[in-house]
């Protein structure tokens, strides 16, 4: 987790009652709808030329060319065990950040479309209930009602677990 996401963590831990806003990038994947802290999304790409990687896991698409750099893109929807997204016109690739074990980790996730960029206030944040969850338990960071829906804040650092990710390789 970057250090802004771990500041903001830690201060929410610190003053529970405190109802301090943070942004949020909203998206949908399997007809869900899921936000991710913007504080570790570096930016949003369309859907293009993913090279497949022979045995990967498979909800490993592949890798992309991003400037220069190789950057391996799960399926959001295939990490979830709920099947692979289905390629459309709003299809996109989001980029992000994982700090994990002191070092940074760029990966993509695939998503049906990124929606909007909206501020929820942490003290909003309500935890998941036990069971009635499509997704792991660990994989969410909360819920939270936006305009009346539910919104499943994810938990970029357990969904994009690089040590985790890693183990299934062999």
């Amino acid at each position: 987790m970057n250090t802004a996401a771990a500041s903001v963590l830690e201060s929410e831990a610190q003053n529970p009652g405190a109802s301090e806003p943070a942004q949020f990038l909203t998206f949908t994947s399997a007809g869900e709808a899921y936000a991710i802290d913007t504080l570790c999304v570096r930016e949003i790409i369309e859907y293009g030329q993913v090279t497949q990687v022979p045995m990967m896991p498979d909800f490993i698409r592949g890798v992309i060319n991003l400037r220069g750099s190789v950057v391996p893109v799960i399926d959001l929807q295939a990490r979830f065990s709920r099947g692979t997204t289905q390629q459309g016109s709003r299809t996109c690739i989001v980029i992000l950040e994982v700090f994990q074990e002191g070092d940074a980790q760029v990966l993509g996730i695939v998503v049906d479309s990124v929606s909007e960029v909206i501020e929820i206030d942490l003290g909003d944040i309500k935890p998941a209930p036990v069971i009635g969850n499509r997704i792991r338990g660990d994989f969410i960071r909360g819920m939270v009602r936006v305009r009346g829906e539910f919104l499943t804040l994810l938990q970029v650092d357990q969904v994009l677990c690089v040590s985790e990710i890693a183990g299934q390789l062999h």
